[in-house]
C-alpha cells in the first residue's frame, strides 16, 4: 500500500503499514534489519550525487538507514507531521532539536516542570554556549506572554509534565507564541501521551519530541528518541543537529524493535489508560493517600483541559501519602509486583521517587518552584491485571 493510499486510513492501520520497505524480488512482510555501517555506490558519480543531494539514497548509517527511515515515516504519519527522524535516545532528540533551533544570543522559554535531564541540559548546558534560558509555569498563560522576547527562538514544554502531571494548553501557548513571532518554534515533549492520545502539531505546535524508549517501543529493551516536524526542520536536524552536533545515531536493530513495538501502540495505550484510571480512583479513596495527580480524575485541576486536548488520560500517576518520607520509602521498598525502576511506558508497572531519582538534578528550591514535592511518588502503570497491581499497592500501604 503506497503512502498516498494511507492518507485516509485510521491510526491503527497507519501504525502497522506506514513505511513498508519494498525489496525487489523479495518484498518481505517485516522489514529486515539493515545491519550495515555504509552503503555501496554504483560508481563515483553516484556517490558524488548523493553527497550533494542531487540523488536520494543511502550513504552511511549515521546519515540514514532503511530501518530508521521506516521509523521516521511512521511517526510522521501518526503525529500529522511532514517528517520525522529517529535518534539514539530521548535526550539525543532534545539536544539534536535544540542545537538545530538555537544559536548563541537566542532565548529559550521553557516550562519550569521538565524531565530532570532536560532541565539540566537547558539550565547547565545551553547557558554555557550563550543561549539565554527562562523557566516559568506555563499553566499560567500570562507567564508565557510576559516572558517572550524579541530573541525568543524556541518555546519548550511537556504536557502532561514529568512528574507532577501538570497540563499545558498546547493550542493557547502555540497561538500566543506565533502571534508574537511566527518564526519562533514551539516544541512539545509528547512522550507521556504518544500520538495515540495527543497530536501537538494538530494543536498548533511546530515540533514534537519523544523518548521512544518509553511507550513507542513499549517493551523496556531499547534506548531511543524521535523528533517530528516540518520537512525543512527535520532535514536540518538530520544534516546538522544529528550529523555534526550530537552524533546521537540510532542503530538499525533498535529501530527494528521500535517498528515492531509501533504495531501494537494503540492497544497497549488503551490498556495502560484503563489500568491507570482504575488505580487512580482506588488510590484517591484510600485514607493513607494525601492526593493523587492524574488527568482523568475530576479532582485534577486541569481535568477539563485534559478532556479537550487528550483522547485518553495516559498511564502515568503521581501521588503523595499521608505519612513521612521514611514511611513513603518503606512503602515503595515493600512492593513486590510494582518494580522499583526509573523509565516508563513498559509492560511492567514501574514505581520511583522523582526527587531523588529522575529529578535529582533539581535543587530543593528548584523542586519547590516547579511544584515537585519531595514526597511525590510516580507510577508508570503497566499491562498486568489491574487487580494484581492494586493488591500490591494495598500490601505496601498496609505496612505504613
Amino acid at each position: 500500500m503506497s503512502e498516498h493510499d494511507m492518507k485516509g486510513q485510521g491510526f491503527s492501520t497507519k501504525q502497522i503499514h506506514v513505511g513498508h520497505f519494498d525489496i525487489p524480488g523479495i518484498n518481505p512482510l517485516a522489514t529486515p534489519i539493515f545491519q550495515t555501517s555504509t552503503f555501496v555506490f554504483d560508481d563515483t558519480e553516484q556517490g558524488a550525487r548523493r553527497f550533494t543531494g542531487d540523488e536520494t539514497g543511502y550513504i552511511y548509517t549515521r546519515l540514514g538507514n532503511p530501518n530508521t527511515t521506516q521509523l521516521g515515516e511512521k511517526l510522521a504519519a501518526l503525529e500529522g507531521a511532514e517528517a520525522a527522524i529517529a535518534v539514539g535516545s530521548g535526550m539525543g532528540a532534545v539536544t539534536t532539536a535544540m542545537w538545530t533551533a538555537l544559536r548563541a544570543g537566542d532565548h529559550l522559554l521553557a516550562d519550569d516542570s521538565l524531565y530532570g535531564c532536560t532541565f539540566s541540559y537547558f539550565t547547565h548546558g545551553l547557558t554555557r554556549f550563550g543561549v539565554e534560558v527562562t523557566l516559568v509555569d506555563f499553566s499560567n498563560l500570562e507567564n508565557v506572554k510576559n516572558n517572550l522576547r524579541p530573541n525568543t527562538k524556541a518555546v519548550y514544554f511537556e504536557s502532561p509534565t514529568n512528574p507532577n502531571l501538570k497540563l499545558v494548553d498546547i493550542s493557547a501557548v502555540s497561538n500566543i507564541v506565533h502571534a508574537h513571532n511566527p518564526e519562533c518554534l514551539v516544541f512539545v515533549d509528547n512522550t507521556f501521551c504518544t500520538p495515540c492520545l495527543q497530536q501537538p502539531i494538530k494543536l498548533g505546535a511546530d515540533v514534537v519530541i519523544h523518548s521512544a524508549t518509553k511507550y513507542l517501543n513499549g517493551h523496556g529493551d531499547v534506548i531511543a528518541g524521535m523528533i517530528a516536524g516540518s520537512s525543512a526542520f527535520i532535514s536540518e536536524c538530520n544534516l546538522f543537529g544529528l550529523k555534526d552536533m550530537t552524533g546521537a545515531v540510532l542503530g538499525p536493530f533498535e529501530a527494528f524493535l521500535i517498528n515492531r513495538g509501533f504495531k501494537t501502540l494503540d492497544i497497549r495505550m488503551e490498556k495502560h489508560c484503563k489500568n491507570a484510571m482504575i488505580i487512580a480512583e482506588h488510590l484517591e479513596k484510600h485514607p493513607k493517600v494525601k492526593r493523587v495527580l492524574y488527568p482523568g480524575l475530576e479532582s485534577h485541576p486541569q481535568h477539563e483541559l485534559a478532556k479537550r486536548q487528550m483522547q485518553d488520560f495516559g498511564g502515568m500517576i503521581s501521588f503523595e501519602l499521608n505519612t513521612t518520607r521514611e514511611e513513603s520509602a518503606k512503602f515503595i521498598n515493600s512492593l513486590r509486583l510494582c518494580t522499583l525502576a526509573v523509565s516508563l511506558g513498559d509492560a511492567e508497572t514501574l514505581i520511583e521517587h522523582p526527587a531523588t531519582m529522575t529529578h535529582s538534578t533539581y535543587t530543593a528550591e528548584e523542586l519547590l518552584k516547579a511544584n515537585i514535592p519531595q514526597s511525590l511518588i510516580r507510577i508508570s502503570v503497566g499491562l498486568e491485571d489491574v487487580d494484581d497491581i492494586i493488591a500490591d499497592l494495598e500490601y505496601g500501604l498496609s505496612l505504613i
